[in-house]
């Protein structure tokens, strides 16, 4: 048997108990999934970074990125809603940056997890 599967035959109530009461409830847990998703497409994070260093137009953030400003405004779009980036207006150009300091965080603490090193399992032999 693995050892990842656990082989025992009874059921630790207290800590089930104990869990069920702390862990957020199912509509926030859904959110939360929501928020990752859109972590999940590499333009979208590319877009992100970049803004971490500058408030930028539609078309800067497409030339950087070597995409048309039509495939940024439909990422742009999906940041907007869900309240990672915010924009304003200046004349006919539009600027987008970051919406508050937690997408910073969410990103440099993921960024932080994926580069720390890994354990024994991915040691060369």
């Amino acid at each position: 048997m693995s050892d990842e599967f656990c082989s025992c035959d009874i059921v630790h109530e207290n800590v089930i108990e104990m869990v069920r009461k702390k862990m957020p409830q199912e509509e926030k847990l859904y959110d939360l999934a929501e928020l990752f998703k859109v972590f999940g497409d590499t333009t979208r994070v590319k877009i992100i970074s970049a803004l971490f260093e500058a408030e930028m137009c539609v078309c800067d953030i497409a030339e950087l990125l070597h995409m048309t400003p039509s495939s940024i405004s439909h990422q742009l779009r999906v940041l907007r809603q869900a309240r990672l980036v915010k924009h304003r207006k200046e004349g006919k150009v539009v600027f987008y940056s970051l919406d508050d300091e937690h997408i910073k965080t969410i990103f440099n603490q993921s960024l932080e997890h994926i580069l720390e090193p890994r354990g024994f399992e991915y040691a060369i032999s």
